[in-house]
């Protein structure tokens, strides 16, 4: 039996945005990839002198051609297939409704849960039946307490003994699921600026004025423009890509296929609010 080895790392955003909320990332690599990745990315931050951890919210307009010239060689990798990217969120336009005691409890769990289940379409990475394929999970530190983390990990491992998962031969063991700190681990660092990215355009943070100004501030605009790179990056593999919006798919298997994806999650049962609709390009 053949063995290959997927390594994921996943990261989200607690905030509440004004349009959109529960943002969720993903990065997949393939083990034979990583040691040269991680280490090209790595003596880059050294190279452009980001000694420290890289983040979004570390953005600004002395930064800005550090972090450009670093997201572009990240989405190399990307456009390569060498790293798969997986982002979801909620849109505050559709709230769920006749919903548990329970399910609000656990909402952050339970949409992470549906998150790493669907997100990279892992069910179609393997039609081969003499190999199986290891997934190694590196979540940044979980903000819920030690009996949700438990629970959640029992179910992510359970996972592994599903249907799908058990066909396309995926292996998921407790000891393939750690949290990690983010700045150890580069591409966990770049995956935030992406996600923050995403968070900042869709919720209309580019607009911000500081109190009393006519005019958005230097960070601000330093940002906008981080943004407007990344969104030429995804374009320049799916045209007319719209980032407000599950990306779209010609047959399931697309899922696991494509590069990136946006995956906006809309709950079964929801009422519409017409006051934060919005459009995105």
């Amino acid at each position: 039996m053949n063995v290959l080895q997927y390594i994921i790392y996943m990261d989200e955003s607690g905030k509440e945005g004004k349009y959109y909320g529960n943002f969720y990332g993903g990065a997949l690599i393939r083990s034979t990839d990583l040691l040269p990745t991680v280490e090209e990315l790595s003596l880059m931050k050294q190279s452009l002198n980001l000694h420290g951890e890289v983040k979004w919210q570390k953005v600004t307009s002395q930064y800005l051609d550090k972090y450009v010239q670093l997201t572009s060689r990240f989405f190399d990798f990307v456009e390569q297939d060498v790293i798969k990217i997986r982002i979801m969120f909620t849109h505050n336009y559709r709230h769920p409704i006749d919903l548990t005691r329970n399910q609000i409890d656990n909402t952050f769990t339970q949409l992470y849960y549906q998150f790493f289940k669907h997100a990279f379409g892992l069910q179609y990475s393997n039609s081969d039946p003499t190999t199986e394929v290891s997934l190694r999970l590196y979540f940044d530190e979980l903000p819920i307490n030690p009996s949700q983390k438990q629970e959640f990990k029992k179910f992510i491992i359970d996972l592994g003994q599903s249907v799908n998962f058990s066909k396309a031969n995926l292996l998921i063991g407790p000891e393939d699921i750690a949290e990690v700190k983010s700045h150890e681990h580069v591409i966990l660092q770049c995956m935030d600026i992406i996600l923050g990215a995403i968070y900042f355009r869709l919720n209309d943070l580019h607009k911000e004025k500081p109190a009393g100004s006519f005019r958005r501030g230097k960070r601000t605009i330093a940002k906008e423009q981080l943004y407007k790179y990344i969104n030429a990056r995804i374009r320049a593999i799916y045209p007319g890509f719209n980032v407000g919006i599950s990306t779209g798919i010609r047959n399931a298997e697309d899922r696991w296929k494509h590069q990136y994806r946006h995956w906006e999650f809309i709950p079964k049962a929801h009422s519409v609010r017409p006051e934060y609709g919005k459009k995105n390009k």
